[in-house]
């Protein structure tokens, strides 16, 4: 049911993403209104995440998900009302947008721990595989329908759809089966969780230092995608369902890689992932020429794919390494350090077009992506990080491998 809740949501959400940003266009908008927009969902994002984690590892998970649902739906059928009756106002559009980002603050971390936490053993990368593959492929669909009804009817009915897909997540996670996940007890305050999940996230090298470089590698992707993706297809690639059709081969390159990591179990996790990302940067190489649409298409396949490498093996690194009650801080940091810039590169995307201009910025993003990547590399953790088969377990004892750390074992030096 989990998964399911995942491919309802990511089926509304990845046409909505397009229909946000053509919404603001319809509206008489720019470049600069769309980065403002998405800056604003992204900032209380950024505001509400580390709450957002302390709060999932007090109060259970997939009540978080619930109430987060709840407000998103609202949100964005609140907006979706304001486009289809021509009433939408920019500062409008901005505050659902907000809304929006404060439901995803909570939901975010709720969500990661409650996945982390369901699956033990060697089966863990992939059921990790398999659910992303799920959620993945929801956005295929998501993005070629969406773009396909916004070019039809227009962006409010995929803002209606995305409301109507919350809603239907949010009552099938009111019913998930939570009696295999053991309870946790409460820190004693809100303060001292978040200082406990950063001791985390600061004790082991890795984990921040991929964090610091997906803070500026999100931002300058984000930008490219939720700013200058748009004005490239209404410029040069025939409008919002050509858009649509390049999210799409996107998603359908992270099935690819989801498949192969249900095969492929590289025992140097992060070395393997972090390799991977070097192509994240060609479709902002692809936008800046711009390529035609064919090869946009082939270009935005072969990074989702190889991108989707790197999430499955990052997954499995965090539930290999951390233990079960700090998933969600740490995962909070996780998310606020990826997207802590994003509110920054969006906002200014619209003045940085009209600084460098468009194909400046985007050869920027390419730039940044493959320098900042390199730069991980260097680090001994990231390279050296081995994957481990889970100890034989005690009877009653814990199955999945955290019991190393227990044993005396620090997570970040399992690779040496």
């Amino acid at each position: 049911m989990l998964t399911a809740a995942a491919v309802v949501t990511g089926l509304g959400s990845s046409g909505a993403l397009v229909a946000a940003a053509f919404a603001v266009l319809e509206a008489g908008g720019d470049g600069g209104d769309v980065g403002l927009v998405a800056a604003a969902r992204t900032a209380p994002l950024v505001l509400f995440l580390l709450i957002g984690g302390a709060v999932a590892d007090r109060l259970p998970r997939h009540r978080v998900m619930v109430a987060a649902n709840a407000l998103n739906c609202v949100s964005q059928a609140l907006f979706a009302v304001l486009v289809l009756t021509g009433e939408a106002r920019l500062w409008q559009m901005a505050l659902l947008s907000a809304l929006g980002g404060t439901g995803q603050a909570f939901f975010a971390p709720a969500a990661e721990g409650m996945l982390l936490s369901s699956v033990t053993g060697e089966q863990a990368a992939k059921a990790f595989a398999y659910f992303r593959m799920g959620m993945q492929g929801a956005q295929i669909g998501g993005a070629a329908l969406g773009g396909a009804l916004i070019a039809a009817v227009g962006p409010g009915w995929v803002l209606a759809i995305d409301a109507a897909a919350f809603a239907v997540a949010g009552a099938l996670r009111a019913f998930l089966d939570v009696s295999h996940i053991r309870e946790r007890v409460a820190g004693t305050g809100m303060l001292h969780d978040m200082r406990e999940g950063w001791r985390e996230v600061a004790s082991r090298r890795w984990l921040w230092s991929i964090v610091v470089q997906f803070s500026v590698v999100n931002a300058v992707i984000g930008a490219a995608d939720a700013v200058y993706g748009p004005l490239v297809a209404e410029d040069h690639l025939g409008g919002a369902r050509s858009w649509g059709m390049a999210l799409a081969a996107f998603g359908a390159g992270t099935v690819l890689g989801g498949l192969l990591m249900t095969r492929w179990k590289p025992r140097r996790l992060l070395l393997a992932g972090t390799l991977c990302v070097f192509p994240f940067a060609l479709p902002s190489a692809a936008l800046a020429v711009p390529l035609p649409l064919s090869l946009l298409i082939v270009v935005m396949f072969v990074s989702g794919a190889s991108i989707e490498v790197f999430g499955v093996s990052w997954m499995t690194a965090l539930h290999q390494e951390i233990p079960e009650e700090k998933l969600s801080r740490v995962s909070a940091y996780d998310w606020f350090g990826s997207v802590s810039m994003m509110p920054v590169a969006t906002a200014l995307a619209g003045p940085a077009e009209t600084a460098v201009g468009r194909t400046t910025a985007l050869w920027g993003c390419a730039a940044l992506t493959v320098a900042l990547t390199a730069a991980v590399l260097t680090v001994p953790e990231v390279r050296r990080l081995t994957r481990r088969s889970p100890a034989p377990a005690a009877a009653g004892g814990p199955v999945d491998g955290r019991e190393a750390d227990a044993a005396g074992v620090p997570a970040g030096e399992t690779g040496r």
